[in-house]
């Protein structure tokens, strides 16, 4: 449409200059007045009417007598727009050169640079050379950095995974008896599987007593490097003393932060979710014997999520199902949960 307007507008310089002057100022007016016609309260002006004007103002030198719609620095800003726009389409990047990488090559390399921050580019084109991929290096750092826009170095989700081994966490809660009386419940975790290493109960927890706690958990030289508390003072001016002298760092939550020791938080949630709500506790004598009932199951036979469905002390070895065998169901803490198993 354009390219026969402007055509038109050329052909109309074989006139004379009234006739052609004559001719396009009634172009200008006619075009002004369907704007307003389709118009309710102020002109609507579209980019085909921006066009419009545009390549009049190119064609024609006393277009600024007919127009009234717009301003006139208005429709040379158009003009300029358009020609900026025009040579940005004309300086357009061409295809050329070697041949694109596919998509899924693409994902591949940058899948590779974000699983493996120390690798260089060399050694991804080994690894997909080695897949029957010929990429050369060149192409593999463009991509590569595209993935990783940083230096390169592990994710703290791998900084974590590689430390979790050497890292517990220790907190305790409080149970109400059913004589109103307040027992405190020591607990010790794993980072690395989430396992209850170390728990006890007492009415009146005093540091010597807290410290003898860490030393029934680590028997054998069996100590964590690092230690995960809060600032209770149930542990004592001393506790970090005495740890650092067995090879313990005791790391030291912000105050009012429970989330900052947030596997300790939700083991103890867990606990209080799964078994000390549904039952009235009588004496310290009666929750031991139901925590150490829990934790047993807990520790070896309930699935946790974050380890793939499997309990923290491991996979269970079930009995091989043999040929019409049933599944029997062993209650735990008298039937509130279950464990089941192949009947031999």
């Amino acid at each position: 449409m354009w390219f026969w307007f402007r055509l038109w507008l050329s052909v109309t310089r074989l006139l004379p200059r009234e006739r052609r002057d004559l001719v396009l100022e009634n172009l200008a007016l006619r075009h002004q007045l369907a704007v307003y016609q389709r118009s309710q309260h102020r002109p609507d002006l579209r980019t085909p009417d921006r066009r419009f004007w545009s390549t009049l103002a190119r064609g024609w030198s006393g277009w600024r007598g007919a127009v009234s719609v717009v301003q006139p620095d208005t429709v040379v800003r158009w003009h300029r727009t358009a020609w900026r726009r025009y040579w940005t389409w004309k300086s357009r990047a061409r295809r050329s050169g070697r041949p694109r990488v596919t998509p899924e090559v693409r994902e591949l390399i940058c899948r590779m640079a974000r699983e493996n921050r120390t690798w260089g580019a060399l050694r991804i084109v080994g690894e997909l050379r080695a897949l029957g991929i010929e990429v050369s290096a060149s192409t593999v750092r463009v991509y590569r950095w595209q993935a990783l826009r940083r230096p390169p170095s592990p994710s703290w989700r791998t900084f974590l995974r590689l430390h979790a081994p050497r890292i517990w966490a220790a907190d305790f809660f409080t149970v109400q008896t059913l004589t109103f009386r307040t027992l405190y419940v020591f607990v010790v975790l794993s980072h690395e599987r989430r396992q209850i290493v170390h728990w006890n109960v007492t009415a009146h927890p005093t540091s010597a007593w807290v410290w003898q706690q860490i030393i029934e958990a680590t028997p054998w030289g069996s100590a964590p490097r690092f230690l995960i508390r809060d600032r209770d003072r149930n542990y004592g001016g001393d506790f970090v003393r005495r740890a650092r002298a067995i090879g313990i760092e005791t790391v030291l939550t912000p105050v009012h932060s429970p989330q900052a020791n947030a596997l300790a938080e939700r083991v103890i949630g867990t606990l209080r979710r799964e078994c000390l709500d549904h039952l009235i506790v009588l004496n310290e004598s009666h929750l031991r014997r139901v925590l150490r009932e829990y934790v047993a199951y807990y520790n070896d036979a309930r699935p946790h999520r974050s380890l793939a469905l499997e309990p923290p002390a491991g996979p269970r070895e079930l009995t091989p199902s043999p040929e019409r065998a049933r599944v029997v169901g062993a209650p735990v803490l008298g039937g509130l949960h279950h464990v089941y198993d192949w009947a031999a």
